[in-house]
């Protein structure tokens, strides 16, 4: 899919409190926190260079890949995802299409953004429904977190 680009201090932090944590370490963070939420990746394999975690492995929906690469960028110190993982659908599910991101600004929310993308401010919960797990509050989002935009 690409490398999609976070704000590198916005997000959870998954990394405890030194700056100085060993890539590998972080890599081992991150797939902690997606598993987490129960993100469904075949043969999940992390890397992190500097600021840049790249993504392997297999999903099942375009709902999952995009689930899982914002659940990775809203990681505090991570400004972007290489996102390689591999979409396995079985011959007869028809691929949903690809979603946008948006990254949140201050005074936003969730019913404003819907406004604003959809022209319906209460379709709010269709942008909820597609980040959960992430997501566990409608009225709980922070400025510089990415949200996946589901396509009417």
């Amino acid at each position: 899919m690409g490398l999609i680009s976070f704000l590198k201090g916005a997000g959870e932090k998954v990394f405890g409190k030194s700056d100085e944590t060993l890539e590998k370490e972080k890599a081992e963070a991150i797939v902690k926190h997606i598993n987490k939420y129960g993100l469904n990746v075949k043969d999940l394999a992390v890397t992190v260079e500097g600021e840049t975690v790249t993504l392997n492995g297999e999903v099942s929906s375009v709902l999952e890949r995009n689930r899982v690469v914002v659940v990775t960028g809203n990681v505090a110190g991570i400004s972007s995802v290489n996102d390689n993982l591999v979409l396995n659908v079985p011959e007869p599910e028809v691929v949903e299409p690809e979603k946008q991101y948006y990254t949140v600004v201050s005074g936003d929310y969730l019913s404003k953004i819907s406004k604003r993308v959809y022209g319906d401010a209460m379709k709010y919960n269709i942008i909820f429904e597609a980040n959960k797990p992430m997501l566990t509050d409608p009225d709980k989002i922070y400025p510089g977190q990415v949200l996946v935009i589901p396509a009417l």
